[in-house]
């Protein structure tokens, strides 16, 4: 079973630039969890220390989003950070999600991206600059960013408990 999932994710990163209907459900799927764990580590990589807390946080993010298995959330980790650092661009992540995703799972994202910035209780340029440039793209207007960032902020304070 996990060579079967290694090469099933394996395919996602190059289904990521296939035009619209050309994939498989399955395949969309899949490539729609990729560009959002990619996002979602690359908030994490804007920092120049990563903290086990970012980490936590995209884990806790991912699974809170995907039904996948223990094995399937760790080669969606390892092959969303093998993307990241080979990615030039954000467009081709989130253009899948702006064709796929409803504005209020695309606010979603953009919470989960600030839960992870917040997940260590402090907030880098480099993962505000991500976070930002993500919305934009993926047209989050500025009061659902706002929104976003603040409810993010209380429900990282309410979880670890720290005011």
């Amino acid at each position: 079973m996990l060579r079967n999932l290694k090469d099933l994710f394996d395919n996602l990163a190059t289904s990521l630039n296939a035009p619209p209907g050309a994939q498989a459900p399955a395949e969309l799927d899949h490539s729609l969890q990729l560009a959002t764990a990619v996002l979602l580590v690359e908030v994490m990589r804007a920092e120049p220390t990563m903290q086990d807390a970012e980490r936590d946080a995209v884990v806790l993010a991912l699974r809170s989003k995907f039904d996948l298995a223990d094995d399937e959330l760790q080669r969606l980790l390892e092959l969303a950070h093998e993307t990241a650092r080979t990615a030039y661009d954000y467009q081709r992540f989130t253009r899948s999600l702006n064709e796929r995703f409803t504005q209020e799972q695309k606010i979603r994202v953009v919470e989960a991206m600030w839960e992870i910035a917040f997940a260590d209780h402090h907030l880098d340029a480099h993962e505000h600059h991500v976070i930002s440039k993500v919305a934009g793209l993926l047209h989050v207007t500025h009061g659902e960013y706002i929104a976003a960032k603040l409810y993010a902020q209380e429900t990282v304070k309410q979880r670890t408990g720290r005011h």
